[in-house]
């Protein structure tokens, strides 16, 4: 990199370092959209703030700030609700080092908003989308990122169709994983990719957007087609032979930034390469420090993520009771080496042009897709074999309560029986917005 600012690559390799002595730990973030249950439209931003407020008043929550404007509800646990760009309600756990206690977490502090929303007509819905609102009914954030994104989104034409409904619409559970070193990143990393789309056939759940029904399994995974294409989807260049930290680090460093803070508010960023700001300068004197960097890898979303963690985000949400399944399944696989290492072989020759195709097949067909050579169905039964032998195997060494093999038994009927989560969202759909707000938010 040039010498015109002291942002070098070691400052840029530092955001995937291990720190020494790491342990594994796991944390969940759960998405929930914010449903007005008299008129079924996305609560506005002053009433996702009244919720917020009785997270403060009634249970020691402390504000989180954006500038001038209120977006979350830090818990004295350690976890921290996040208003949305659309008004989505995210709960972000703690780490911890079994999957038990993380689910745990979630689960305390969901139905605690739960019973907040209750009181005030909101239900907090589950799956992978709110499926009432259109994109002209979005509750959007009046924070200065939101306008910036858009803006930016908009400009990218077809690339960026579907930007208003990613942004305001999609939900998710989403599992973080630790690494321990550079090695154990890419080995993780590697399989994660690859076992991605797998995974996401077990989960299809958003049949139903802007009030129809749509034809496809997934139309959360469809419209992540159309939001800036280059810094979405497989990753694959962590499938390159001899791909390393350096290799990510080149990735991300060819796209641009969305926005940056300045003055302590969200602008608008150059829409240049970071590694040409880093040469070049952001244009108003100003370079890239590492904390734009560590803002500008929140601003790119594949299939799996890597910052100080590894997160998975390909899958939809399912419905409330199961909301740890997918923890327990990425733990089980990435956690024991024994399982890592059979589910690598297994997907191993899968390249990214098949892992790519089979997204879109998932999102239309769920287990009934094509992943390279393989059905999803074939391929998600031994995943979660093997899942259930890691799980198994860190019962054994004390690592995990015994239970948390139970978490797997949704998807393992899903499996089984192809009777897909989407499935069940749409046979309550068809019964009503009752039925539907009965089966498919957090209970009170």
């Amino acid at each position: 990199m040039g010498e015109s600012t002291t942002l070098r690559r070691p400052d840029l390799r530092r955001v995937f370092h291990a720190p020494a002595g790491r342990r594994e730990r796991v944390g969940i973030e759960v998405e929930v959209g914010l449903v007005c249950r008299n008129n079924l439209r996305n609560a506005t931003y002053q009433q996702a703030l009244a919720l917020l407020d009785g997270l403060v008043r009634g249970h020691g929550a402390s504000p989180v700030m954006d500038g001038a404007f209120t977006i979350g509800a830090a818990m004295p646990g350690g976890g921290t609700f996040t208003l949305e760009t659309g008004g989505a309600l995210e709960y972000s756990s703690p780490t911890f080092t079994t999957v038990a206690a993380a689910v745990a977490d979630v689960r305390e502090n969901m139905l605690a908003a739960a019973g907040i929303g209750a009181a005030q007509g909101i239900a907090l819905t589950t799956g992978g989308i709110v499926p009432f609102a259109a994109a002209d009914g979005i509750a959007w954030n009046p924070k200065p990122r939101v306008r910036v994104m858009r803006e930016y989104f908009r400009d990218l034409g077809p690339d960026g169709g579907h930007a208003d409904e990613v942004m305001g619409l999609i939900l998710s559970a989403q599992t973080s994983l630790d690494y321990v070193s550079p090695g154990d990143l890419m080995d993780k990393l590697r399989l994660l990719v690859r076992a991605a789309p797998v995974a996401a056939a077990l989960f299809v759940n958003s049949p139903v957007a802007a009030g129809a029904d749509t034809g496809a399994l997934s139309r959360r995974m469809q419209y992540w087609r159309r939001f800036d294409p280059r810094r979405c989807g497989v990753l694959g260049v962590a499938l390159d032979p001899g791909a390393g930290v350096d290799d990510l680090v080149d990735w991300a460093a060819r796209l641009p930034m969305i926005y940056r803070r300045v003055n302590g508010s969200h602008v608008a960023a150059p829409r240049i390469p970071f590694r040409q700001a880093i040469e070049e300068g952001f244009g108003d004197g100003t370079y890239p420090t590492e904390d734009d960097w560590e803002l500008h890898l929140s601003q790119v979303w594949p299939h799996v993520r890597v910052r100080h963690t590894l997160e998975t985000r390909l899958s939809d949400a399912p419905p409330w009771p199961w909301f740890g399944a997918g923890a327990a399944l990425w733990t089980g696989l990435a956690y024991d080496p024994v399982a890592r290492a059979a589910a690598g072989a297994l997907l191993g020759d899968l390249t990214a042009a098949e892992l790519d195709r089979a997204a879109d097949d998932v999102a239309v067909k769920g287990l009934s897709a094509s992943v390279g050579p393989h059905s999803a169905q074939e391929l998600a039964r031994e995943l979660l074999r093997l899942a259930r032998r890691g799980l198994a195997a860190r019962v054994a060494a004390g690592l995990e309560r015994p239970d948390t093999t139970l978490l797997l038994e949704p998807l393992e009927e899903v499996c089984e029986t192809m009777h897909t989560f989407a499935d069940r969202t749409l046979l309550a759909w068809r019964r009503g917005p009752a039925e539907f707000l009965r089966h498919f938010s957090v209970p009170a």
